[in-house]
């Protein structure tokens, strides 16, 4: 049978560290990074007798993504028991929340393949830590833990599993982020695993009711690499099925170097785990009051800023949805039109240059070097025709590589605007003179001789040319 013949079912559990400060149970930090060891404390590492105390801040939190995502708020939580031993979990158990979550049957709204509107229901969000990190070195034959990670405050929201191609995965997972990032409860940088995944994976003959057996691939952290493995995965499944064989419900690792899953253990269950009810915390009570505050206090969400983008500066849906997909591109551009008065140059430099060379770098809008204060002074140069809009992308180079006062750059590279009438003129002869043809091409009715003429002229004066100017005195000279 064909690839065709088959339906790929996908459901992500996708777990985001929190941006409090502490930990989840102690005063230890949170941040990111730091000298091995160096954010610990006995009860992060768990040493006899140190009791866990619930960070209030964990809970706000986790309520604002539950609310965000559309969930059913519970008023009467409780932390449990997670029974397993990694060598990086020091308590060989995790505190986690089992039958009672903070946060249930919500949804977030996506497209699908087709660009028709879908909705993926959450089935939960729930609290827990992090894990340490194990840190292994190839030539010493030994693996080394750092603790720094172990305790940090997580969210995990478990999707039901409504996603059906890869694109759609990967849709879901980009509006979880951006959500996270709008309410502010994760950074979400996930090249720092504070945003990452696990995806399970089955396949069914079209039409099936019942879903296949399925697999999981863990801790992932890239877009692409979710992508390119649940593509692997359901083809791998498919093949299996076809070939007579049958799938095994396991974890598996993805290697992005050589493009396949590997098996890495026997998929648990709920049962292998033994939850029970975590004896060293009470139970988390909220009232009707708490939550309201908290939704009442709820920033602007993507969707309402891309409404609002298209009703007060005239952006295009899409230019509206791409610009608000990232919580750092929208405040740019919120920043941005503030200081240079104009909304949709500031969108148009963001959807095109900067996205392009962010692109090219292979880098996160957060990791944009330069400020909205800076964009927006570039921007007014080119309105008060100081620069050119050719030169205002090098300008936007330079920001990216030597980020400073564009006025600064432009100052020390000489690439103000030349609007001098006489030098623009000058440069309007020499041009005509060098370029006979293009008189006659014009003449002749093909307005494009037109375009050649400036463009000779603004290579002559690199790009330095007021273009309005050329237009103009080429067009006098042409009529004449």
């Amino acid at each position: 049978m064909e690839r065709s013949d088959y339906e790929v079912v996908i459901g992500l559990e996708v777990h985001a560290e929190l941006s409090t400060k502490t930990k989840i149970f102690c005063s230890c930090p949170a941040e990111f990074g730091g000298d091995p060891n160096t954010h610990c404390c006995p009860v992060c590492m768990a040493m006899p007798g140190a009791l866990p105390v619930l960070n209030e801040k964990v809970v706000e939190y986790a309520v604002k993504a539950g609310l965000a995502t559309n969930c059913t708020i519970s008023k009467n939580s409780k932390n449990d028991r997670k029974n397993y031993f990694y060598p990086d979990t020091p308590r060989a158990y995790q505190i986690s929340q089992f039958d009672r979550p903070l946060c249930e049957n919500g949804y977030v709204e996506i497209e699908d393949d087709e660009g028709n509107p879908k909705k993926v229901r959450l089935l939960r969000i729930h609290i827990e830590d992090d894990a340490g990190k194990l840190n292994h070195d190839e030539f010493g034959g030994g693996s080394l833990v750092d603790f720094n990670r172990a305790g940090v405050p997580l969210i995990e929201s478990v999707s039901m599993p409504d996603l059906r191609s890869a694109g759609e995965a990967e849709r879901y997972l980009k509006k979880l982020k951006s959500i996270f990032e709008y309410i502010e409860v994760s950074d979400c940088k996930m090249q720092e695993g504070s945003f990452r995944a696990d995806v399970n994976v089955s396949v069914r003959k079209k039409g099936a009711k019942e879903f296949g057996t399925r697999t999981e691939m863990k801790n992932m952290s890239s877009f692409r690499s979710i992508v390119r493995a649940i593509e692997y995965e359901a083809n791998r499944q498919i093949e299996v099925i076809e070939n007579g064989g049958v799938i095994k419900q396991t974890s598996l690792r993805w290697d992005d170097v050589s493009g396949k899953t590997f098996q890495m253990r026997n998929k648990e269950d709920a049962q292998d785990y033994r939850y029970f009810p975590e004896p060293d915390l009470v139970a988390i009570r909220l009232s009707d009051e708490y939550i309201q505050n908290i939704k009442d206090n709820l920033p602007e969400l993507p969707e309402s800023r891309k409404e609002r983008y298209m009703s007060e500066y005239s952006l295009s849906e899409k230019d509206a949805r791409l610009i608000t997909a990232s919580k750092h591109l929208s405040d740019l551009f919120e920043k941005t039109k503030d200081i240079c008065g104009n909304a949709k140059l500031s969108a148009n430099w963001i959807l095109s240059d900067i996205s392009r060379i962010l692109n090219e770098e292979e880098m996160e809008p957060d990791q944009i070097p330069f400020t909205a204060e800076q964009l927006g002074k570039m921007i007014c140069l080119i309105e008060n025709g100081t620069i050119s809009s050719a030169i205002g992308k090098k300008v936007l180079t330079e920001l990216f590589e030597n980020p400073n006062d564009p006025e600064v750059i432009v100052k020390e590279k000489g690439w103000i605007q030349i609007s001098d009438e006489g030098a623009i003129k000058e440069v309007v002869m020499q041009i005509l003179e060098a370029n006979p043809q293009s008189i006659a091409d014009f003449k002749a009715g093909k307005d494009r001789a037109l375009g050649f003429l400036v463009g000779q002229a603004m290579k002559a004066t690199k790009g330095k040319a007021n273009p309005q100017m050329l237009n103009k005195m080429f067009l006098e000279e042409l009529n004449k």
